[in-house]
């Protein structure tokens, strides 16, 4: 499972692209890393790559996840999880549901999802914590749980905005060496935007510096 990008810029309203044409290959199980400077699209860059563009932006060149060409195909026909910054976890849905919110359809039946949910917390670490709301976990609970929540529905790759950078250090860290880990045992690509040079390093794999075009 490879994710490869060619020739991919964007416009915003058919003027400039935002940044030069991009050309990338990322293998299965490894992590490509984007940095630049604030503004130059890198958030932009992950909007295209999962089909999220905002109205007013275009893409251009080609998408394609595992031989599939998905620059066309709408986001939930895509398969990419995504990972924001915040954790982004429903306020008004405890642990365990939000979780189950990113179940595969594949999973049926609530026995079965009711198992996938407390094997994705263990893995996680927060075993217990189903019924808990999500306001009471730490930042790198919160962040953790996201992350599951993502893979829960069975990416074939994985997009990642600044996943760690509300975290101090050590569990900076440690929430960094986790993802990798599951990245890894789970032999899909992802894609990282981050500003701190640590992340692309550990990360092994292709790191991209986006400027303006």
């Amino acid at each position: 499972m490879s994710l490869s990008l060619a020739g991919l810029a964007v416009r915003f309203r058919g003027g400039a692209q935002l940044f030069p044409p991009l050309d990338l290959e990322i293998a299965p199980g490894r992590m490509a890393a984007v940095m630049g400077p604030s503004g130059v699209g890198k958030s932009t860059l992950l909007d295209a790559v999962g089909g999220h563009l905002a109205h007013g932006f275009s893409c251009e060149g080609s998408i394609t996840l595992n031989g599939r060409d998905v620059t066309e195909l709408p986001p939930e026909a895509r398969r990419i999880g995504l990972v924001f910054q915040d954790a982004g976890l429903f306020p008004h849905l405890s642990v365990g549901d939000n979780l189950a919110f990113g179940l595969a359809r594949s999973v049926r039946g609530r026995a079965a999802r009711r198992a996938a949910v407390e094997r994705a917390l263990a893995q996680a670490g927060l075993e217990g914590m189903a019924a808990r709301d999500p306001a009471t976990l730490s930042g790198g609970q919160r962040a953790r749980a996201a992350l599951m929540r993502a893979l829960l529905a069975d990416p074939e790759a994985l997009l990642l905005d600044e996943p760690f950078s509300g975290l101090d250090t050590e569990r900076r860290a440690e929430m960094r060496a986790f993802t990798l880990d599951l990245i890894r045992r789970r032999a899909i690509p992802a894609l990282i935007v981050t500003h701190d040079p640590a992340d692309a390093e550990a990360a092994g794999g292709p790191c991209l510096t986006l400027s303006a075009a």
